[in-house]
């Protein structure tokens, strides 16, 4: 009998032994996305807000989700700080950890998509590599890249949890804008600009350039 390969992962106090992903075959289903998307009524797909900690993006995604539901579109809006309590307790804010963190709610949002669902994700994600790295994750069409632009400067001044001031104190490591980067889109789909419009007119801005996209359409 041939031995797996086998991968160990550092988790809590211990370590997980689990099977090397070159020893696992893909199982083929009967029902696929297409299918579940036919049963949903629209298409599915990631909206992937990305910008500085208090650029509204969490406050932006619950209106956008708020709306799609009145219109019966089936959604899942995954939090940055909402994920950090389970499925990435264990990661902290090193650069490792923001990579891996992305990582994984990338993974999750692709199995959310095939599901037939439209995922909502509102995650600093500081790193153009990994929403890259999110967005080859998913079919043509299915990523939405939203550019939540507010300037460092407003965003200190909104600062709702007090991060920054704590980041300037040097009691916070790694706080992106301070002492860690934020690598600001190169070329999203949407920008939407905060500081501009309200928390409704942005929400009703994103929602109309993604119907016009037809990103909700079979």
């Amino acid at each position: 009998m041939p031995v797996a390969h086998r991968t160990e992962l550092s988790y809590a106090n211990g370590v997980v032994d689990v099977p090397h992903p070159a020893m696992c075959r893909w199982h083929e289903t009967t029902v696929n996305k297409t299918d579940r998307r036919k049963l949903n009524g629209h298409g599915s797909g990631v909206i992937w807000l990305t910008g500085l900690s208090g650029a509204g993006k969490s406050t932006l995604a619950n209106e956008l989700e708020k709306r799609l539901r009145a219109r019966a579109v089936r959604t899942y809006l995954l939090d940055g700080d909402n994920v950090r309590h389970g499925l990435n307790r264990d990661l902290g804010f090193s650069t490792e950890d923001r990579v891996e963190n992305i990582r994984r709610v990338a993974e999750v949002s692709k199995l959310m998509v095939d599901a037939g669902l439209v995922v909502i994700t509102a995650f600093i994600s500081p790193f153009r590599a990994e929403r890259q790295l999110a967005r080859n994750l998913m079919a043509d069409g299915e990523f939405i890249e939203v550019f939540v632009d507010t300037p460092l400067v407003v965003a200190e001044q909104r600062d709702p949890k007090g991060l920054y001031k704590k980041a300037r104190r040097g009691e916070l490591k790694h706080f992106t804008g301070i002492d860690s980067p934020y690598e600001t889109p190169d070329n999203p789909e949407i920008v939407i600009d905060t500081t501009s419009m309200s928390v409704q007119e942005s929400a009703d801005s994103l929602y109309q350039m993604l119907n016009t996209m037809r990103f909700f359409k079979l």
